[in-house]
């Protein structure tokens, strides 16, 4: 008990501090970001713009009375909405988790309610990627981008309103069913579902504002904000929640979504001021184009065989995901043999992803700048999966796995894929065309990884059914098989990844296709 709250007090020690020193002089750093031409000098001084018509004009904006290129500006903007996102979705997920597995509003007892509700996870995401290519195709990204996170606010909000109505009225549906255990199965598969669906968006307007270099540069602090926010909302989560309840928390992830809707505003009113909000010049907001299933699936196979990356990113995705699933699979069986008192067990898990964010954050603000300039994204792609593939090897030769053993594995794992793996995955979308950052991105990033997750829990059931449970060292096994195939597909998206140089090459040569339609 002693060893714990010590780590405890450690973790919160050191994300404090890190937060407050490192967040600062990354948001101080973002000032001179700019796109279309734009070229960092060494003060806060406005960048010379060559983009948008504007010549060599000098131009200037300010925010909390620092001056900044619009550019600048809106990215800046566009981050604090996504930590706001960030940071209301950190609330919802263990609220979610609590209300499907309690016996009173969820699936207590249920052995098969979780696998069901994963089930259902790409479906929805499938639905929910129809609906917004709708939203774009009539609003553009702006409008999409509203509605979707007024949609996503509306939902989360009513939800807690609806679930306090049922919790104190207690009616039944057909007189067996506990009401509010209608609510709280389909809401626990919209919040594995819409997190995507707005992250995507904010990624893809930072990708167009920014150069190919730029990125290198800032999008690790960038995704270091939402470290951060998470960081906060765990640490929130259990005060929130005994001060307004879990209804009320969800309310507050309403509420935090708003906040992130206000943001990202602002920064597409920067955008429309200065004229690089992006577009796809090559058709008008409002054409009638309904999305369908196979319209979607269809789309989206056209533009991987036209930009090839990009379907070699997929396919990264589904073997990155199927790891990560055996590993939390490995994880939780270990965990509960292990720490079988749920009070402990719970609070060890909040310490072990509380040093995740910690580490995440640490690399994405002082390290993985630094090591992006000298190192090429395409040769980070090759050595990232090597990490996880030499913990989980060492795994997989222990008979009988300690806790410690796979909660290093799966440390490594995520560690890897929210920090150096997930600017990566930003990185390649910026010097790309509108159609690749803003429906490619989405399919990917909404649907792929939802389904690489589904793809690998469909596989272990079918497996079990033929050959039996398997123990924590078979698992340990697969788990290397996969990360080899994790290794390989990293390896073949490398080849398609381009250099610095020829990333800039190609963003300039975008530009001006963009300029001339």
């Amino acid at each position: 008990c002693y060893s714990y709250y010590t780590m405890t007090n450690a973790i919160m020690e050191l994300a404090s501090s890190a937060a407050t020193r490192t967040s600062l002089e990354s948001l101080h750093s973002v000032w001179s970001i700019g796109r279309g031409g734009a070229a960092v000098v060494a003060t806060q001084a406005a960048l010379e713009l060559s983009g948008g018509g504007r010549g060599a004009e000098q131009i200037e904006e300010s925010f909390l009375g620092v001056s900044l290129t619009p550019e600048g500006k809106a990215v800046v903007f566009m981050a604090i909405a996504m930590a706001c996102h960030y940071l209301g979705y950190s609330f919802a997920r263990p609220v979610t988790v609590a209300l499907f597995t309690s016996a009173s509003t969820g699936y207590a007892g249920f052995a098969g309610a979780f696998p069901l509700a994963m089930a259902f996870v790409s479906p929805f995401s499938i639905f929910l990627l129809m609906i917004y290519g709708n939203m774009l195709a009539k609003l553009g990204p702006g409008g999409a981008l509203v509605q979707s996170t007024g949609l996503c606010a509306f939902v989360m909000t009513a939800s807690g309103v609806a679930i306090a109505f049922l919790n104190k009225t207690k009616p039944m549906f057909m007189g067996k069913i506990a009401a509010v255990k209608l609510i709280t199965g389909p809401l626990f598969i919209f919040r594995e579902s819409y997190v995507q669906l707005l992250t995507s968006q904010f990624w893809s307007f930072m990708s167009s504002a920014l150069t190919p270099s730029q990125s290198g540069r800032w999008f690790g602090p960038i995704a270091g904000l939402t470290s951060i926010a998470s960081v906060i909302a765990g640490l929130a989560v259990s005060p929130l929640v005994d001060r307004v309840g879990l209804e009320g928390a969800l309310m507050g992830t309403g509420v935090m979504l708003l906040l992130s809707l206000v943001w990202s505003r602002k920064a597409y009113k920067v955008a429309d001021k200065y004229g690089f909000t992006p577009s796809d010049h090559g058709k008008k907001h409002g054409d009638k184009e309904k999305a369908s299933v196979f319209g979607l699936f269809e789309k989206a196979n056209q533009l991987f065989k036209r930009v090839p990356v990009l379907g070699a990113l997929f396919v990264e995705i589904l073997a990155s995901q199927g790891l990560a699933t055996l590993l939390n699979v490995c994880f939780v069986a270990r965990l509960g043999s292990a720490i079988p008192d749920d009070t402990k067990r719970a609070g060890w898990v909040g310490v072990f992803f509380a040093l995740i964010n910690v580490i995440t954050m640490v690399l994405q603000f002082g390290i993985l700048p630094a090591v992006m300039k000298v190192v090429e994204p395409r040769d980070a792609w090759r050595v990232i999966p090597l990490f996880s593939l030499f913990t989980i090897i060492f795994q997989s030769f222990q008979k009988d796995p300690a806790l410690f053993t796979v909660s290093a594995s799966l440390l490594v794992m995520k560690v890897s894929e929210y920090s150096a793996r997930r600017m990566l995955d930003e990185m390649v979308f910026v010097p790309l065309d509108f159609e690749s950052r803003y429906v490619g991105k989405e399919v990917i990033g909404v649907f792929g990884y939802r389904f690489g997750k589904s793809l690998m829990s469909l596989a272990l059931s079918g497996l079990t059914s033929v050959v039996g449970n398997f123990g924590l060292h078979q698992l340990s096994i697969l788990s290397s098989l996969v990360a080899c195939g994790w290794l390989q597909t990293a390896w073949k998206l490398s080849t398609y990844v381009p250099t610095r140089q020829e990333a800039e090459e190609a963003y300039q040569k975008e530009k001006g296709t963009t300029k001339k339609s």
